[in-house]
């Protein structure tokens, strides 16, 4: 009993083992919508429960389903899934809500950022490589679905800390580097994909609809996803793919089995169990394979073997004994016992010869029994491997007709453009990368043309700038981010993609460096000038005529002694005829 229980030990743990590698499909699926900062989006808590629902309908072994997540919640469920996905085949996360790039790196942003500055990027959200590095462990197929390419208020009202710091417009495009990975943008890098006007962003119900069919391969499925949201957004929004997988084809949703009869190969878990105790080969083993089994084409296998056990044991005791016989029936000859005796003990000793040898041919007919039955197991499951092998091959190829045959809308062709409408498509496309400063205006002008001329400066291309071309369209589509860098006029500073003037407080001023600084008082300075200038007014007022009556400088003079002579009076002397006069012979003052 032991042992017994011993393998039942060691069945149970085979069966949790079973268990726990049974969970090889697995999903995370996350949806921001309440934002803090910013606007709340509509969908991508919807969006969430959609695809969420689609895994759960698609079999998948663990689903998780997450929404309106801060930052250290989106952290734990990447560290959670990436722990289980230890032991996946499959692992999907898909993301719905607010996503920017970055220099060329793209971050999911949490429900709790605020991103005031581009330097805050790096502390408030969560790094696209951080899913990537949760679903590495996988080991057939690692998907990141992206539904994060919606226009983002936070790049409009942040701050930069370095005027030539890239903020892309959507997300960047990036190249995975572990083998079987595929990464599925709702946008093309460099563009931004709608939230729709419905319950469910385009993106989302396109999944829905295309990812589950039963046997289409992932690459295929996409393909179907891309042609449907073309249709859906009036060619505005063009989903994209990125990494690659091998030549297999890889369904999320395997192809369903045909609906036939009872199989002729048992239940793969009767086969597993019945190889382990095959493995163990003792009584104990069988024993409780036939508990658990007690009829079928196994059933009958394990009593073979437990008939191959007990000849050998019967084979066994019958040695022992014959063994046990010939040393009585030495001892009594070495002891010289009585003839009867002796006699008797050959005779017991041939007894148990006979009982050995038949006991052993009774074991070597056992054993070719189970021999056969072990040649004939392993034939019928080779006869039933390919059997089944045939019938997977014959319904995968009618599951590849009936894909074939489901209607997929072929995009008809985008109607050419006007020139007119062709020029506002290459300005609208310079003046996001940053090289074209005016509205578009559908002509194309010298303005214009320095604008590309700038662009193959920046971009090493050898654009005709002559004209709008659907070449140069495509090129500077391309760009994911900014080409031209953002050049401001002194006095002022660049705030995001636009340069605005530096305002300072009362009492400062814009210096050379752009910073405003305190206003110095300065002290007068006299100059060669001012000199001149105040000699030249002197000589002025010298040579100019007096408009006021001006003393004559003649003193009076009598007994009472001498004074100016006052204005408009004058000395003179007294006639001398006129003796009687006192003042004959002497001056005197006259005044008109």
């Amino acid at each position: 009993m032991g042992a017994f229980r011993w393998f039942s030990l060691i069945v149970s743990i085979w069966l949790m083992c079973g268990s726990a590698h049974a969970e090889r499909r697995m999903a995370l699926v996350l949806g921001n919508s309440a934002y803090k900062s910013v606007p709340k989006l509509s969908n991508p808590a919807n969006d969430a429960a959609l695809v969420g629902g689609m895994f759960k309908k698609a079999g998948f072994d663990w689903i998780d389903i997450k929404t309106d997540l801060n930052g250290s919640e989106m952290r734990k469920a990447l560290r959670d899934f990436g722990q289980r996905a230890r032991d996946a085949e499959v692992a999907v996360i898909y993301y719905a809500g607010h996503g920017i790039e970055l220099d060329g790196t793209n971050y999911l942003i949490p429900t709790d950022a605020s991103l005031e500055t581009d330097s805050d990027v790096l502390d408030e959200t969560v790094a696209l490589d951080r899913a990537l590095f949760a679903v590495e462990p996988a080991k057939q197929l690692r998907l990141i679905i992206l539904d994060a390419c919606r226009d983002n208020p936070f790049a409009k009202t942040m701050k930069r800390t370095v005027a030539a710091r890239a903020i892309g417009r959507g997300l960047a495009k990036i190249e995975p580097t572990s083998p079987n990975t595929m990464i599925a943008f709702a946008a093309k890098a460099g563009s931004t994909a709608s939230d729709g006007d419905s319950k469910n962003s385009p993106f989302a119900a396109a999944l829905v609809e295309r990812l589950p069919t039963p046997g289409l391969d992932l690459r295929k499925a996409f393909g179907f996803v891309r042609d449907d949201v073309l249709k859906n957004t009036s060619y505005k929004q063009e989903p994209y793919v990125y990494g690659s997988l091998g030549g297999d084809d890889v369904p999320l949703v395997a192809a369903k089995p045909p609906a036939t009869g009872p199989q002729a190969s048992p239940e793969d878990a009767v086969r597993r169990n019945y190889e382990l105790a095959l493995q163990l080969g003792t009584r104990d083993g069988w024993t409780a394979f036939l508990t658990r089994y007690a009829d079928g084409f196994y059933a009958d296998l394990a009593k073979g073997q437990l008939n191959k056990i007990a000849a050998e044991e019967t084979r066994a005791s019958a040695a022992e004994k014959a063994r046990q016989a010939e040393d009585e029936k030495a001892r009594l000859a070495s002891e010289r016992a009585k003839k009867s005796e002796q006699d008797k003990a050959a005779a017991a000793a041939k007894a148990a010869e006979d009982a050995r040898l038949a006991a052993e041919k009774a074991k070597q007919v056992e054993e070719a029994k189970a021999a056969a039955a072990e040649q004939r197991r392993k034939e019928i499951e080779t006869a039933v491997a390919k059997a089944l092998a045939d019938k997977q091959a014959a319904e995968k190829n009618t599951a590849d007709q009936k894909i074939a045959a489901l209607p997929s809308p072929a995009p008809s062709p985008e109607p050419a453009q006007s020139p007119q409408q062709l020029t506002k498509a290459v300005q609208s496309e310079l003046r996001r990368v940053g090289c074209f400063g005016n509205a578009e205006e559908g002509d194309w002008g010298a303005k214009s043309q320095r604008s590309l001329t700038q662009f193959n400066k920046y971009a090493g291309t050898k654009l005709n700038t002559m004209l709008a071309s659907t070449d140069a369209l495509d090129a500077i589509k391309a760009k994911s981010s900014r080409v031209c860098p953002l050049v401001c006029d002194h006095g002022f500073r660049a705030d995001g993609d636009a340069c605005v003037k530096i305002a300072c407080r009362a009492g400062y001023r814009v210096n050379d460096d752009n910073e405003c600084e305190k206003t110095q008082d300065k002290k007068p300075i006299v100059t060669r000038e001012e000199p001149r200038k105040r000699d030249a007014e002197r000589r002025q007022v010298e040579t100019a005529p007096s408009s006021k009556p001006q003393a004559s400088g003649q003193l009076f003079c009598n007994s009472a002694g001498c004074r100016p002579v006052g204005k408009g009076c004058r000395v003179e002397a007294a006639p001398v005829s006129d003796q009687t006069s006192p003042m004959a012979g002497r001056t005197r003052e006259v005044c008109n």
